[in-house]
């Protein structure tokens, strides 16, 4: 189950789970292949997935994800790169439209946000953006979808962008990254942070008291407030509202992620 905060759920995973060097660190060796996502859906609360950026899934492949996980597990599924990596991102929408007709929705109530990313050299353009922004329903297949953006160009770090998204009450992913943005405005209903600074040479990913502050930032996020230690684009402060917050231990220290995420978990619910 998620880690319960005082009003919104906290979902703390990595990304993937086919990982070699997770084998005899993460999963104990001697586990099959086939068993690996059942054993880290026991021991976390949400997976990224990156595979759907590359190719289409099939509804018998979500539904066979969706089988192996528990009840309060969440998938966040990272939109095909079809989608967003085009010039004009207003002629995106067969790419997404193919994507949610994929199957997505089998996922039932282990579907959590899809995430759009954006390549480093996209650039801010409000109107060819909020193009793009139109195309992402609210609802698809009788069940709610919720979506989120990440940038990597610092023409995003503007407030105009930040309007634009309150608009369609999109958030933008919190990177925490040596170089990407790292944009900590609240802009929609849910939270999304993708921590990417971890270490291999640290057993636990993160230090304890980094690990700590995060579980700080994290239940202030769950409770309706946005942390103030973290870096803003603007000064418009969000409404106090229960918010769900997704957070996930990726790319550096991958060796250690599942160890981080398991650690932010065991914080949350103490």
């Amino acid at each position: 189950m998620p880690a319960k905060q005082q009003n919104g759920n906290a979902y703390v995973g990595i990304g993937g789970w086919t990982y070699a060097p997770w084998r005899g660190v993460f999963y104990p060796k001697g586990l099959t292949h086939a068993k690996e996502l059942e054993y880290a859906s026991t021991h976390l609360t949400s997976i990224e997935v990156n595979g759907t950026f590359y190719r289409t899934q099939s509804p018998k492949t979500y539904r066979k994800w969706a089988s192996e996980v528990p009840d309060g597990f969440v998938f966040s599924l990272k939109g095909p790169r079809f989608a967003v990596n085009r010039r004009v991102l207003a002629e995106a929408g067969d790419s997404v439209k193919r994507f949610l007709d994929s199957g997505v929705t089998e996922l039932g109530d282990r579907l959590g946000p899809l995430l759009w990313q954006f390549a480093p050299t996209k650039k801010f353009d409000p109107a060819d953006f909020g193009k793009f922004l139109e195309l992402l329903p609210p609802k698809y297949d009788g069940r709610p979808l919720r979506h989120v953006v990440e940038v990597r160009h610092d023409s995003f770090r503007a407030p105009d962008f930040l309007a634009l998204l309150r608009q369609f009450r999109i958030p933008v992913v919190f990177a925490e990254h040596a170089t990407y943005p790292a944009i900590a405005d609240t802009t929609g209903d849910f939270v999304y942070a993708r921590l990417q600074k971890g270490k291999d040479s640290v057993k636990t990913g993160y230090v304890p008291a980094a690990l700590d502050q995060w579980a700080k930032r994290v239940r202030e996020w769950t409770s309706g407030g946005s942390p103030s230690d973290l870096p803003h684009v603007g000064k418009e402060k969000p409404p106090k509202q229960p918010r769900d917050a997704y957070v996930y231990f990726i790319h550096e220290g991958k060796k250690r992620a599942p160890a981080a995420a398991m650690e932010l978990i065991a914080r949350l619910r103490r």
